[in-house]
């Protein structure tokens, strides 16, 4: 199974999150490529107004222009996608990114970082993956603030997504999800 991590970051919390499922892939001795979503506005902002730019990306329906990757998603059998909550949603640059690309057959898997709210981050970011599998989603509260506890946290999502120690896939709930019996939404297709 070839496998792409695609994310986003401002704070650091993606790109650790990246690096950790990474890290859970090459462990079993299987790869996933990271492939990171950069902005063309590379200001790095802090404190306060990083919250505030970031909010207003969103409120304000902003689309932000992105560095060129050299990126083709027909390459690979699963994607996994994520990206920091902004005002309850996935941050714009992910949302630029996926307007970029067609993913509808593809099999996909999301995960979003935040500081305790994730809101309905997960729903629209599914929203923006029209005709794609989703296969399955988790949110991780300020993965910086727990390193070691992220790697135990995604550790079972991994393998219920067919990654390393995978035997039949299930979901985080320990459901199947090979079919339409729920767990983590394979076989679902996002909303159009």
């Amino acid at each position: 199974m070839k496998t792409a991590i695609i994310y986003y970051s401002l704070g650091g919390n993606c790109a650790l999150a990246a690096a950790a499922l990474k890290d859970l892939f090459a462990g079993a001795g299987k790869t996933a490529d990271l492939v990171e979503i950069k902005t063309v506005d590379a200001k790095r902002r802090r404190g306060f107004a990083k919250y505030a730019w970031g909010c207003s990306q969103v409120l304000l329906g902003k689309k932000p222009a992105l560095r060129p990757l050299d990126f083709d998603p027909a390459g690979y059998d699963l994607l996994i996608l994520g990206a920091p909550v902004w005002a309850g949603s996935p941050a714009p640059p992910a949302a630029s990114f996926l307007r970029t690309v067609d993913l509808r057959g593809k099999r996909a898997a999301l995960f979003c970082c935040h500081a305790g709210g994730k809101g309905r981050a997960l729903e629209k970011f599914r929203a923006l993956l029209p005709g794609a599998v989703i296969a399955g989603e988790i949110d991780l509260v300020n993965p910086a603030g727990n390193p070691g506890g992220l790697r135990e946290k995604l550790r079972p999502w991994v393998e219920s997504l067919g990654g390393p120690g995978a035997g039949r896939p299930r979901g985080t709930d320990g459901q199947r999800i090979d079919g339409d019996e729920g767990g983590c939404g394979v076989g679902k297709q996002a909303a159009p």
